[in-house]
């Protein structure tokens, strides 16, 4: 399947104005966006979703977690629209509800780019170390620390992880996380693009030294890009949310954006526009005045 070109701008371009140009479909990240910081979903915000589907507009939550961790979405929202988890590295259907999630795609890391991205920012950052996500794996080096609440699968060095024959190796590799115990977040985020280059996409949306690597060309941006061309859906027909790196490129492709009021400086640059924090219910107060719009 052929992409629509790069979605790489990392600022707000001037484009025609959209507000007149009904939304079809409203793209959200999860945690720090629709999710409040216990991880719950707000009755408001249930319900501003299941107005916008009631009036025929697709909800996709486009989000850094793994498949796995999607039914904290389902258990409060009822199984609505698809998710794109890892970055961009699947698209998941959650209708079946928890524990029926159904992959509909894979964009995966190859384990080559994985491992010359491994070598190249350890290289480049000593004391990085790594944890590999699969569509149903997880496995992480054993100096890696407990950041996740659940148990790897395996703990030994990337090297291996990532070796033809190693553990998983049935499985494809949709992301690589790597944490750094004693850099500046943001500045390890520049030094690791700059070190892994064409072999890996990297970002961040935690606020620790903790990076996400996918394939090259893999974001929520271009993943989200595939799944509205599939649906003759434009980006101006789009409204999209966030509040970290990782939602950059998503926030500058949508015709309409809107960076949280806990939003990272680089999220409110790429916006559209800002709403209340997510603990405000930001997504819900936006999506009750665009219904509202419409009427």
């Amino acid at each position: 399947m052929r992409e629509n070109g790069p979605v790489t701008s990392a600022t707000r371009q001037p484009e025609i104005p959209t507000a007149a140009v009904p939304p079809r479909l409203i793209a959200t990240d999860l945690d720090g966006t629709l999710l409040r910081d216990d991880k719950s979903v707000s009755p408001r915000t249930v319900a501003a979703l299941a107005a916008a589907e009631d009036a025929g507009i697709e909800v996709f939550f486009v989000t850094g977690r793994p498949a796995r961790w999607m039914d904290v979405v389902s258990d409060h929202v009822h199984g609505h629209g698809l998710a794109i988890c890892g970055n961009g590295a699947a698209v998941v259907d959650l209708h079946g509800g928890p524990g029926a999630h159904r992959f509909v795609k894979v964009r995966e890391l190859t384990r080559k780019n994985a491992l010359d991205a491994v070598r190249l920012l350890r290289d480049a950052a000593p004391g990085t170390v790594y944890a590999v996500e699969q569509t149903y794996g997880f496995h992480q080096e054993p100096a890696y620390p407990k950041l996740h609440l659940e148990l790897p699968d395996n703990l030994l060095p990337a090297e291996q992880l990532l070796a033809t024959g190693g553990p998983g190796d049935d499985e494809p590799v949709l992301k690589i996380l790597a944490y750094h115990p004693d850099l500046d977040p943001d500045a390890f985020l520049t030094l690791a693009r700059l070190a892994v280059g064409e072999h890996a996409t990297v970002t961040r949306s935690s606020p620790s030294a903790l990076l996400e690597l996918s394939g090259p060309g893999v974001s929520k941006a271009s993943t989200l890009a595939l799944c509205c061309a599939e649906r003759g859906i434009s980006p101006a027909e789009v409204v999209a949310f966030g509040d970290m790196p990782n939602d950059v490129e998503m926030l500058t492709w949508a015709g309409r954006s809107y960076a949280m009021g806990n939003a990272h400086p680089a999220v409110v640059a790429a916006a559209s526009g800002r709403t209340d924090a997510n603990n405000e219910d930001g997504v819900a107060v936006v999506i009750e005045r665009l219904l509202a719009e419409r009427v």
